[in-house]
């Protein structure tokens, strides 16, 4: 008996990330839940969480700032950026960006689940304040979530710039979370088609 051996190419060989570094996107789940996210560069991101149509969230005007992600190649136009939020909750996401969707797995806290509240507005200035609220828990059993989401908005802001997510959602023009899918974004800038 003979073994043949498969010679396969693994995403890992090439780590070429230039199609999503860079990249700011505004995306809406199946639930009618509206994120913002900045691709800062290859171990940062940034998001916001807009106001939603349908299923209220209740993470609605939480925005965070250099959240430390590991982000990977998959295969053409194919991405994975994962993180752990400071409240415990693990986050997943795959990213198409040739057919403009994506895929988020979640693993929240069921703490953040039961008590939402100290998690809405600027993480950033109240890490310790959530940290507490993690080191008291529960962290499990946690809640998992799965959900695909539509990418209606994406531009290249390029990696590392400080204004892309610089300001509550609140506060960000009108029309801006209503990212058109024709090409002028309503701050004028031309949206990408990837």
């Amino acid at each position: 008996m003979t073994t043949s051996q498969v010679s396969t190419q693994l995403p890992q060989d090439d780590q070429d990330l230039t199609g999503l570094l860079g990249k700011h996107l505004i995306y809406t789940y199946s639930n009618g839940w509206k994120y913002e996210l900045y691709i800062k560069n290859a171990h940062t991101v940034e998001y916001r969480v807009h106001p939603s149509k349908g299923v209220p969230n209740p993470l609605t005007g939480r925005w965070v700032k250099d959240l430390r992600a590991v982000t990977a190649r998959l295969g053409d136009g194919l991405y994975s950026v994962a993180w752990v939020q400071v409240a415990g909750t693990c986050a997943s996401l795959v990213i198409n960006t040739q057919q403009r969707w994506l895929h988020f797995s979640g693993f929240l806290a069921k703490w953040a689940g039961d008590n939402p509240t100290p998690l809405a507005g600027f993480q950033n200035e109240h890490l310790d304040e959530i940290l507490r609220y993690r080191d008291i828990g529960p962290i499990a059993p946690q809640v998992q979530e799965d959900l695909f989401a539509t990418i209606t908005f994406v531009e290249d802001r390029g990696v590392d710039n400080e204004e892309v997510i610089a300001c509550p959602p609140e506060q960000v023009p009108d029309g801006f979370s209503t990212a058109p899918t024709d090409p002028i974004h309503p701050l004028g800038r031309k949206v990408l088609s990837w």
